[in-house]
C-alpha cells in the first residue's frame, strides 16, 4: 500500500512518505514565505491592513489566495491523515485545534498577529510532540495529561505574550520618563 512507502536511512532508520509530505510542505511554505512578493504581502497584511494598504499590497487578492493555500493545505492533511489511517472517518481529529493553535503559540506566533514564523511553528510542532510522547511512554499518566499539560503551556506562553506586549507598550508612552530620557 501507499502508507507502507518508506526511504531506509544508513543507520538503519525508516523515514515514510507521511514525513516526505510534510518535510516538502515546510520547505515550500519557508521559501514561498520568505523568498517571494507573495510572502511579503502575507507578513504585511499580519501585520496591519491599512499599512498593508498604504505599501500597495492587493489586500483582497493576498487575503483570497492566503484562504484558498489554507484550504488546499487542510484538504492535504486531510489525504494524509486519511494514508496513515488506512480510514476515513470525518470526526477523527475533533479535538486536534488546541494543539494545532498550541503548536503555533509555543512557536513564537502572537495571537494577535503580526509576528510568527514557519520555522518557529516547526519547533513548537517538535516541543508538542516531545511532551506527548513523554506522556504517553511514561505509562504512569493517562493520555488525557497531554492535553492538560499542553493547554497549561498554551496559557503560559498566552500570559508571557500579554507580559511582553504591556513592557513593551509601557516603555512607548509618552509620560514615562525613562523612556523620554537619552
Amino acid at each position: 500500500t501507499i502508507q507502507d512507502v518508506v526511504w531506509k536511512a544508513p543507520g538503519g532508520g525508516r523515514f515514510r512518505l507521511i514525513g516526505g509530505i510534510m518535510l516538502l510542505a515546510y520547505i515550500a511554505a519557508l521559501i514561498v514565505l520568505h523568498r517571494t512578493r507573495f510572502g511579503r504581502n502575507v507578513y504585511a497584511l499580519g501585520g496591519s491592513v491599512a499599512t498593508a494598504r498604504l505599501m500597495g499590497v492587493p489586500i483582497a487578492r493576498t487575503t483570497i489566495a492566503i484562504y484558498a493555500i489554507g484550504g488546499g493545505l487542510a484538504g492535504l492533511a486531510g489525504i494524509v491523515y486519511s494514508i496513515y489511517t488506512s480510514a476515513g472517518y470525518s470526526l477523527a481529529t475533533v479535538g486536534v485545534e488546541l494543539d494545532a493553535i498550541a503548536a503555533v503559540v509555543i512557536g513564537g506566533t502572537l495571537l494577535t498577529g503580526g509576528s510568527g514564523y514557519v520555522a518557529g511553528t516547526f519547533f513548537g510542532i517538535l516541543i508538542m510532540g516531545l511532551i506527548q510522547t513523554y506522556i504517553v511512554f511514561d505509562g504512569t499518566l493517562s493520555s488525557w495529561w497531554t492535553k492538560i499539560v499542553i493547554g497549561g503551556l498554551l496559557f503560559a506562553f498566552i500570559m508571557l505574550q500579554k507580559a511582553l506586549g504591556w513592557a513593551t507598550t509601557k516603555g512607548r508612552r509618552p509620560g514615562n520618563a525613562s523612556a523620554t530620557r537619552s
